[in-house]
């Protein structure tokens, strides 16, 4: 077991090739101030630059998964002491496009590795659009899932739009974002937010991180990098996509690992 602790915000538990990941903000419902923020940035980047990382489980620790911004933060909008118009656009953004904010969300994405978001007591605004950032959302029958920004007169700005338009019908994303309403388990499964509605998230979630974390793992990126060419690839360029990720596969030590264990009734041990 490999333990890292990134900063007050966030620990990291690796093992067996699963990352077990925590907000430890739980006094404060796992709120994001600028702390949160950078820790979950630092923890991402810590992730994608360990090698022996496969999979990684998302959750919180406390009453709920992420209650949002901080309610500080709310304060300084209305007094006018917050970064607002072209400065926000003007952001340093990652090579995908995203600033400080979006990479909460999108940072998941880019890891070369599934991510599972295990979810329960409340996700809303900042909470919400970290959790669609996983590969995998495992909620609880009774979690409260909000796109809240509109309720404090804004709309969502963490990667909500273009994940949404991958999950949920047009005009079921357009639904949760002008009415803030609030979706929990079974309604989250149904509309395409939750992919399992379970007593225990982060139990299950870390039960099934094992069971991807047992299979090749070049296979495994190579399926992610498909997945994440997303909506805005045509079919031409998926396909091609999928004889180029095959032809590095076949023939490698990892892939023919997974061969020959299959034949010979064991377990395979991948590189």
């Amino acid at each position: 077991m490999n333990a890292i602790t990134t900063n007050e915000r966030v620990s990291i538990t690796v093992e067996g090739g699963v990352a077990d990941v925590r907000l430890t903000r739980a006094e404060k419902r796992n709120a994001f101030d600028d702390a949160m923020f950078e820790g979950v940035n630092a923890a991402i980047a810590e992730l994608a630059a360990n090698p022996a990382v496969r999979v990684v489980v998302v959750s919180g620790e406390g009453p709920c998964f992420s209650a949002g911004l901080d309610l500080s933060n709310f304060g300084k909008m209305a007094s006018g002491d917050f970064k607002s118009g072209e400065s926000i656009v003007a952001l340093p953004r990652t090579p995908t496009g995203a600033n400080r904010g979006q990479q909460v969300s999108f940072g998941w994405r880019d890891l070369p590795v599934p991510v599972i978001m295990a979810v329960h007591g409340v996700a809303l605004g900042a909470g919400f659009q970290l959790a669609l950032g996983g590969d995998f959302r495992f909620v609880t029958p009774d979690v409260k899932m909000s796109a809240f920004e509109m309720n404090w007169g804004l709309t969502p700005d963490m990667g909500a739009f273009p994940i949404l338009r991958e999950l949920v019908r047009a005009d079921v994303a357009r639904d949760l974002v002008y009415s803030a309403r609030v979706v929990e388990g079974e309604e989250a499964l149904a509309i395409g937010l939750a992919t399992r509605v379970c007593a225990d998230p982060r139990a299950e979630a870390l039960a099934y991180a094992r069971e991807i974390a047992g299979k090749n793992p070049d296979a495994i990126k190579a399926a992610k990098r498909i997945f994440n060419m997303g909506t805005d690839a045509t079919v031409a360029e998926i396909l091609e996509a999928e004889s180029r990720e095959i032809g590095a596969l076949i023939g490698s030590p990892n892939q023919k690992e997974a061969v020959n264990a299959r034949l010979e009734k064991r377990e395979a041990q991948y590189a």
